[in-house]
């Protein structure tokens, strides 16, 4: 953080004004010129806080998807599927078992499982060949959404969540002053407000295990030099199946959170696929801070458009990842 002040220092100032700017916006009381030419305070701030909940899901998405893409540099395009499929099980579990977090492991074990003999038997096969990796993987992709929709039929689900996730909760947050003076909060469901902490958490704890951990620095050894590695006893082949594992169950959880939060149904695995592919080329490859960064822009920006210009809303995401792909080709957070 420091070393980044001392090289940005014009950068950082920006970043605090801007900062402090956002927060003055959501917490004190709007005056008519800013109603004017905004609008509502309380569409700012749903919207805002839509577009940071949503980059947390975005995060979950895409954090197992730069794991394999970005770190191991296989090209995985059936990880949309993954992350329909988990949330079609966890869907099944949670609706049979009466228990949602029952769902959630389920999914995250059985498309976990997935990615290890994905690994196995397709990618550990076509080392180093990226066209074949996106062609095989395409065609999975294509052959599970038809077999998903055999089973699942076109219909929409959404997911009951617990009890006490259920709900709004009343945020510090003044929406208006009435004439009569009394003043009116800003509302906002329990669990989207848990989506962005559970996204933190695993941020964190991604971020931890790839840096301060023996199997972190190994998986990043394997990377830059796996005959190396290899040669120094490591089991190459089990760390890399390791990296799909968890790559591959965060899909699958994320499923059961998106499909909670939002909903599921066919079509969801191209979109988060496609999010996925835009957050981490935006974010860096390989960067679990860049990634949260790229999820936090996307996110932001495709609320921020749908609210105020939706005609031009759906473009935004693809200006932004044109316009940083000019700028700097290895994402915001990508290596050289």
């Amino acid at each position: 953080m420091l070393r980044f002040l001392e090289r940005h220092t014009f950068l950082s100032i920006i970043i605090l004004l801007v900062a402090v700017i956002l927060l003055w916006m959501i917490f004190a009381v709007w005056p008519e010129w800013l109603i004017s030419a905004i609008g509502r305070k309380k569409t700012f701030v749903i919207t805002l806080l839509n577009g940071v909940t949503i980059a947390g899901l975005y995060f979950l998405v895409a954090s197992g998807f730069t794991l394999v893409f970005g770190l191991m540099r296989n090209v995985n395009l059936a990880h949309g599927s993954m992350y329909l499929l988990g949330g079609y099980i966890g869907y099944e579990v949670s609706e049979n078992s009466g228990s949602w977090f029952l769902g959630l492991l389920v999914a995250f074990l059985v498309i976990a499982l997935s990615g290890v003999l994905l690994q196995t038997l397709v990618f550990r096969r076509m080392e180093k060949e990226e066209l074949r990796q996106t062609l095989v993987t395409i065609g999975i992709s294509i052959i599970a959404a038809d077999l998903m929709l055999a089973i699942w039929t076109g219909t929409t689900y959404q997911f009951s969540p617990p009890d006490w996730l259920f709900g709004s909760s009343v945020l510090p947050i003044i929406s208006v002053i009435k004439s009569s003076g009394k003043v009116i909060f800003i509302k906002y469901p329990v669990f989207r407000i848990a989506v962005l902490i559970v996204a933190v958490f695993v941020g964190i704890i991604l971020w931890l295990f790839l840096n301060k951990t023996k199997i972190g620095m190994m998986i990043r050894a394997g990377v830059n030099d796996r005959e190396m590695l290899s040669a120094s006893g490591v089991n190459v082949q089990l760390i890399f199946a390791i990296v799909f594992a968890i790559g591959a169950g965060l899909a699958g959880f994320a499923g059961v959170v998106g499909g909670t939060a939002l909903s599921i149904a066919p079509g969801e695995d191209i979109r988060y696929l496609l999010a996925s592919l835009i957050v981490v080329i935006v974010g860096g490859l390989g960067s679990v801070t860049g990634v949260a960064i790229g999820a936090l822009i996307i996110g932001l920006a495709e609320q921020f458009g749908l609210a105020y210009f939706p005609t031009y809303g759906v473009v935004l995401t693809f200006v932004i990842m044109v316009v940083v792909l000019a700028i700097r080709p290895q994402g915001i957070m990508g290596e050289r």
